[in-house]
C-alpha cells in the first residue's frame, strides 16, 4: 500500500479499490539476480542497527490497517521464524499520519509485555476478518482486554516513557529507511525494497536473501 495513497483514506476505513496490485503479498516469482535501482534501492545514508557484532538487521515496516500487511504477515512470520542465526528480525510500525500512532504503540506494548507472539496476528485478524475498528487507544484497550491483557496494564504501558519512546524511534527509521509504502524490507540498514519494487513480497524476501548473502561477503 503507497504511502500517497494513506492520505485519500481514514485508517479503520476500506481500502482504496484501484491500489496497485504489485504491493500485495503474493508468492515468489521466478528466481533472478535482483537488479539496484529496480529490485532494491541503496540508502544514502546508512541507517545504524543496535544488533551486535556479525548480525544483520531485517525491518519490516508495517501498518495493521494496511491489508497488504495483513495477507504478508503469514509469509514473513514463517520467514522470521526460519532465519538464519546472525539475521535479527524486527517488526517497525510505520506513523505516516497522526492517527497511526495508536496502532504503532500498541505494537510496542505487545513487546514490552512480551506478547507480541500472542497478540500481534490476532490484531491483523481482528481488523481484517471481523472487520473491528480499532484505530484509537481506547478500542485498542477494550480489544486487549478482552484477549488476555488487561485494559489498564495495556494503558500504564501505552503511556510509558519506553513505548513512546520506541515509537519515536520507529518513526525515524521509516523517515531514515524512506519509506514509501508497507509493507516493505529495510535490510543491513543499508537497503530498501519492497512490493512496488519487486512486484510481490514473495519477491522482496528472496531480494533480502540476496542482500544478507552480499552483506556477508563484505560488501
Amino acid at each position: 500500500m503507497k504511502r500517497r495513497d494513506f492520505s485519500l483514506t481514514a485508517a479503520g476505513a476500506a481500502v482504496v479499490a484501484a491500489l496497485p496490485l504489485a504491493v500485495q503479498a503474493q508468492g515468489p516469482a521466478p528466481a533472478k539476480k535482483p537488479v539496484e535501482g529496480a529490485d532494491y534501492l541503496s540508502l544514502d545514508k546508512r541507517v545504524p542497527a543496535d544488533v551486535g557484532a556479525g548480525k544483520i538487521e531485517v525491518i519490516e515496516f508495517f501498518w495493521y490497517n494496511c491489508p497488504h500487511c495483513n495477507a504478508f504477515e503469514p509469509q514473513f512470520a514463517a520467514w522470521k521464524k526460519a532465519a538464519p542465526k546472525d539475521v535479527v528480525v524486527q517488526r517497525v510500525p510505520v506513523h505516516f499520519r497522526d492517527d497511526f500512532e495508536p496502532q504503532q504503540r500498541a505494537y510496542y506494548v505487545f513487546e514490552a509485555l512480551n506478547m507480541v507472539d500472542a497478540l500481534h496476528g490476532k490484531l491483523f485478524q481482528a481488523i481484517h476478518t471481523e472487520r473491528q475498528q480499532l484505530n484509537t487507544a481506547q478500542a485498542l484497550a477494550a480489544w486487549a482486554d478482552k484477549n488476555g491483557l488487561p485494559e489498564k496494564k495495556f494503558m500504564d504501558t501505552y503511556n510509558s516513557f519506553g513505548v513512546a519512546a520506541k515509537a519515536r524511534r520507529a518513526t525515524q527509521l521509516q523517515e531514515a529507511f524512506k519509506v514509501q509504502g508497507v509493507p516493505a524490507l529495510g535490510i543491513a540498514g543499508r537497503f530498501y525494497t519492497d512490493g512496488s519494487l519487486t512486484q510481490t513480497m514473495g519477491r522482496a524476501l528472496q531480494v533480502a536473501e540476496y542482500l544478507i548473502e552480499e552483506v556477508r561477503r563484505g560488501r
